[in-house]
């Protein structure tokens, strides 16, 4: 499988499903791309003479680097030990053969995770490694030059960013892999999808009543039919992907909803396709993640407490106050060893977007900020 998975580097869609078949079918383990462990190629790893059980990604299928690039890191590795941080690693290996795409890359896939830095922070220390090699390789020519080798420079430090939400992270491995490999863009919605998709879509059968199901998608295609226009969506959740038939009438005033690696909820009719002997699904209603809060849940439940700050709630809140597919708003407020519900007024129903939750997350804690279903 290594092998199979080293002549098939270069497109993705092979490694894809080499990666799944050895998981699912084999029973292997893919570990991911780490910059101290891989090699250019996939390899098996086990005790010798014993049966490798797992195989360690190789780097050479991340998308942005060359053979010349991933052979001066493994030289560089072999040369000198393991790459301690990310500025050791930009000191240490031949800048004529590895550019900043590359080394962005390897850290958009997780090649760097072996240092314990969150991606986005490496991601924003890359200018700043490469700055400080230079210096470095300066004043090591300076050194040799006057003999002088003391040295003055303090220690570097990462750029403090905002850490990665799980989404964004997964988002910014596909690129660099072109697909998910240490997670599943759904698993962020999985637990509260399942309140109202209640069926995994790899349990999916046929029913006479409708269904709702949910996944996130993969493709969109546009057919053409006598009907007249329609589009294929591609719905994964992790457990299998089914292809949604959206009518033209139901696509077009909902097209801001049909992009790749988003969220998406189906309430369609579920029948069994008598010619491909699979399942035919056709959409009714589609839903965001928003939407789908408005229309499944009860309401957005924040949890304060005496030091909270009513004016900073407000403000936050305001954005996205919407009449319709919007949820209400109840705040559950201790003090004192005292605790209060308190449900806010009609016109302070917000619509349940993400962008809302991760902001009011970062101030309250993620676990006092839910949806209550």
């Amino acid at each position: 499988m290594a092998a199979n998975m080293s002549l098939a580097m270069d497109d993705t869609d092979k490694v894809k499903i080499l990666v799944e078949d050895s998981v699912d079918i084999c029973g292997l383990t893919i570990l991911p791309p780490d910059i101290n462990q891989s090699e250019y190629r996939f390899i098996p790893v086990g005790e010798p003479g014993k049966k490798a059980l797992q195989i360690r990604y190789g780097l050479g299928a991340v998308k942005g680097s060359g053979q010349s690039a991933i052979e001066a890191i493994v030289a560089a590795r072999k040369q000198g030990g393991p790459f301690t941080d990310l500025f050791d690693f930009a000191k240490r290996v031949d800048k004529q053969q590895i550019n900043r795409r590359t080394i962005e890359s390897l850290i958009r896939a997780g090649a760097f995770d072996c240092f314990n830095v969150d991606r986005a922070i490496l991601l924003a220390s890359v200018s700043l490694a490469l700055e400080g090699a230079e210096q470095a390789a300066a004043a090591a020519n300076q050194v040799s030059l006057f003999g002088d080798d003391s040295d003055m420079a303090a220690p570097p430090e990462y750029i403090k960013v905002p850490a990665w939400s799980e989404k964004q992270r997964l988002t910014e491995e596909k690129s660099a892999l072109g697909f998910y490999l240490s997670g599943h863009l759904f698993n962020a919605y999985a637990p509260e999808a399942r309140k109202f998709a209640r069926t995994k879509l790899a349990d999916l059968a046929p029913s006479r009543d409708p269904r709702v199901i949910a996944g996130v998608i993969t493709t969109v295609r546009t057919q053409m039919t006598q009907r007249g226009k329609l589009v294929i969506v591609t719905l994964d959740d992790g457990s299998a992907t089914v292809d949604v038939t959206v009518y033209n009438e139901l696509y077009d005033p909902n097209r801001r909803l049909f992009k790749e690696d988003e969220f998406l909820a189906v309430l369609g009719k579920v029948s069994e396709d008598r010619f491909s002997g699979g399942l035919r699904i056709s959409a009714d209603k589609v839903m965001d993640i928003a939407a789908a809060r408005a229309a499944f849940g009860k309401s957005l439940r924040l949890s304060m407490n005496g030091q909270a700050d009513a004016r900073k709630l407000r403000e936050m809140l305001t954005p996205f106050q919407q009449a319709e597919d919007a949820c209400r708003v109840v705040v559950q407020y201790t003090k004192d060893g005292a605790l209060g519900e308190l449900q806010l007024s009609e016109e302070w129903r917000v619509r349940g977007d993400d962008a809302l939750r991760s902001k009011l997350g970062e101030w309250l804690r993620e676990e006092n900020v839910w949806f209550e279903y």
